[in-house]
This record gives structure tokens, sequence and C-alpha cells, in this order.
């Protein structure tokens, strides 16, 4: 059965940074379409970043681009988002989105939800000072 599991949420303060990390159990990352994305309570979802399974496609929404950053560990079968400079609109609950695996999505990602089969539960990141 996939897994993921988030961590490294809670309250930071605006300027400051956060990492979220995306931990994997019952299947690799590795090979795998992965993305992180939020919710706020009465929005729609939002895509940040998604990487294709080869890293071959790398994308990141441009309302975030230059403080948010994607990655992945396949050795450690995580993935990680690092929020630079947060701001009070970051306020939100992170999830973090796998594919299973396809040709397709080697060299193929998707900010958008419905790309992806296994999902975290989430993590709440609020933003103040």
């Amino acid at each position: 059965q996939v897994q993921l599991v988030e961590s490294g949420g809670g309250l930071v303060q605006p300027g400051g940074s956060l990492t979220l990390s995306c931990t994997a159990s019952g299947c690799s990352l590795e090979g795998r379409a992965i993305a992180w994305l939020r919710q706020v309570p009465g929005k729609e979802r939002e895509g940040l970043a998604c990487i294709s399974g080869t890293d071959y496609m790398i994308a990141v929404a441009d309302s975030v681009k230059s403080r948010f950053t994607i990655s992945r560990d396949n050795a450690k079968n995580a993935m990680y988002l690092r929020i630079n400079s947060p701001v009070p609109e970051d306020t939100a609950t992170y999830y973090c989105a796998a594919r299973s695996p396809s040709t397709f999505s080697q060299r193929t990602c998707s900010r958008d939800g419905s790309f992806y089969d296994h999902w975290g539960q989430g993590a709440q990141v609020n933003v103040s000072s």
C-alpha cells in the first residue's frame, strides 16, 4: 500500500524559511512524477510545483517561482518543498502527491492534482508574526 506522509509544517514567521518533507512507503518515488499542492478552505486547490519521473521536467507556478523549490531524494525515498520568505498568503494545507509509474510521466509532470494517484494527508503551514 502506497503511503505518503508530510512533515515539517507548523508556524513560521514572515521572511523566514521552511522545508516540507514527504516520505513514501510501500513504493519507490524514483521514476514517479511528483508534486506539491496546497489548499485554503473555501478556495480551489493550487498546484505549486512538480517534477517528472526522470527529473526531465520541473514546473513551478509563476506565483511562487521565486520563493519555492521542489526537489527529491531517491535514496531517502522522499520529496521536499522549500519555502523561502514565506508571506501570510502562504498559509494553507500543503499536500504531496505522486503518480503511478508510466512511460508518459517519465518526462512529463503536471501541477494539476488530477494527474496524481497517491496523496499525503496534508501538512498545515501558518505564516504569522
